[in-house]
């Protein structure tokens, strides 16, 4: 895995991407005190959180009381 200040990254972004392309992880830093502020990763790594589907309430609106409790796991798996 790679560290390179945003100085850097800007002037080298072509190469950089490519670097990313062909598998390499890349650590954008920032500041005084090289801060990591953001990651590179291939497109292949990345994992987007998955969404809960509703199902039959999708498109539905419902009302929570205030001492109703129930995580979004157990709704789903209703």
């Amino acid at each position: 895995m790679k560290t390179l200040a945003v100085g850097e990254f800007k002037s080298r972004f072509s190469e950089v991407l490519k670097q990313v392309q062909s598998g390499e992880e890349v650590i954008i830093t920032y500041g005084k005190n090289k801060d990591s502020v953001a990651a590179l990763i291939p497109i292949s790594a990345y994992k987007p959180k998955s969404a809960i589907r509703l199902g039959m309430l999708r498109n539905k609106s419902a009302i929570f009381h205030d001492d109703f409790e129930m995580t979004e796991q157990e709704l789903a798996g209703l």
